[in-house]
């Protein structure tokens, strides 16, 4: 499921300039203008950067979960299950996850 969900999200993003691709969490992240925004997870899972402002939005859909890395909850990050991925459901997340990332500055690039 994991490289059919990368190619679902490609598909979405489409070639903007501005998103570039990562290894990350054991799949594969994707930033916009250096700030990470999605990715995917090895359960075939999305994680989506949707910021502590619409966390309560994000966690009240369907198969929607806080992120747990390392038995640490990472409030403003989203895990949502493989089952409820449809085309549609990953349109609104990764839109949800672009309002929150998108107004950001650029992330910096480290010397």
């Amino acid at each position: 499921m994991t490289d059919e969900l990368v190619e679902q999200i490609r598909a979405v993003i489409g070639d903007d300039p501005n998103v570039a691709e990562i290894r990350m969490f054991g799949g594969l992240c994707f930033t916009l203008n250096g700030n990470m925004l999605a990715g995917t997870m090895k359960g075939g899972g999305l994680l989506v950067r949707v910021g502590e402002a619409q966390e309560a939005e994000a966690l009240s859909r369907p198969g929607a979960a806080r992120m747990n890395f390392t038995g640490r909850e990472m409030k403003g990050f989203v895990i949502v299950t493989a089952d409820e991925l449809d085309d549609a459901a990953l349109k609104g997340w990764l839109a949800m996850a672009t309002r929150f990332v998108g107004p950001m500055p650029p992330k910096q690039k480290k010397k």
